[in-house]
């Protein structure tokens, strides 16, 4: 059969049920096939599907026809272009969706959708811990305080692959670089380690949440540090008594100091025990990859 037919009968099956829009006008958006072929796990995929670019997405911004006109153009292309990896609540891959659709709290809400997610603990030779203000552009808790770097890894081969965390560590190694500017040979895949997961939701503004199952990976390194203004509003570097007094301001609502949910939730359940174990050395020791933490 040729690769025509195929498209052609592909389209016809499986456009239809992947087409979740976030208004009725961008289906005159939709334009370009794909084909995806990758295996993961001990599952090999090999497939034709018809996925949609949304490239053209941001020519229609001056037509008026978009709901979310007001959004940065960075975070509106990076809202639907990468697509987030869909798990259930015991890390089971369910499928893909854009990072758009798995951050609207109507469908959070509704459909219970859950992505996969990590966050990035990274400190200095002298045990202090590098922290992020998000940007003024970001789509969900813009200029809120949290740890070095919060993403999601992508659904393509080298971000699904499960065995210890590979994936994940792939799509941290590239954040690092995106957000922060930091160089992959700073940030050695093989020098993070997962000390644990967390599961929680957590709206933002009303329009958009978070629902996350995330993974917290710990590095020492001393590394470069270039941050990204698209993402990046602030860094610095805070010790023990450093970030206690953060977080003193935040509860106080001193400076208008505000701090990401799934932080706060880390800083009260994990973090300071954990740093003890970054500073002796031991923090694999601390390593609990086996249980999901429900903090939802």
């Amino acid at each position: 059969m040729s690769l025509t037919h195929l498209l052609n009968r592909s389209a016809r099956l499986s456009l239809a049920p992947r087409l979740h829009l976030p208004s009725p006008s961008y289906t005159s958006l939709r334009r370009c096939l794909y084909l995806t072929h990758f295996s993961y796990n001990t599952n090999s995929f090999s497939h034709l599907s018809v996925r949609v670019s949304h490239s053209s997405y941001a020519s229609k911004i001056a037509m008026g026809d978009n709901p979310d006109a007001g959004m940065d153009a960075v975070q509106r292309r990076l809202m639907f272009e990468d697509e987030c990896i869909l798990v259930d609540e015991n890390d089971q891959v369910v499928g893909h969706e854009t990072k758009y659709n798995c951050h609207l709290w109507e469908k959070i809400e509704s459909g219970g959708m859950l992505h996969r997610a990590f966050s990035v603990f990274l400190f200095n030779s002298k045990y202090e811990l590098l922290l992020q203000q998000r940007s003024a552009t970001k789509v969900t808790f813009p200029l809120v305080w949290t740890n070095t770097c919060c993403s999601h890894p992508l659904y393509r081969e080298s971000e699904l692959i499960y065995e210890d965390a590979l994936g994940v560590r792939n799509a941290a190694q590239r954040k690092l670089l995106d957000e922060l500017g930091i160089p992959a040979e700073d940030v050695p895949v093989d020098q993070f380690t997962p000390l644990g997961r967390i599961l929680y939701k957590a709206p933002s503004d009303g329009k958009w949440g978070e629902h996350e199952l995330d993974y917290l990976l710990f590095i020492v390194r001393d590394v470069n540090v270039h941050p990204n203004p698209d993402e990046v509003a602030d860094i610095k570097y805070v010790n023990r008594e450093q970030l206690k007094e953060l977080l003193r301001k935040a509860d106080a609502g001193e400076e208008g100091l505000k701090l990401s949910p799934w932080f706060r939730l880390v800083v009260d359940n994990f973090l300071f025990k954990w740093w003890d174990h970054v500073e002796k050395g031991t923090f694999k020791e601390a390593a609990d990859m086996k249980t999901i933490h429900r903090l939802t």
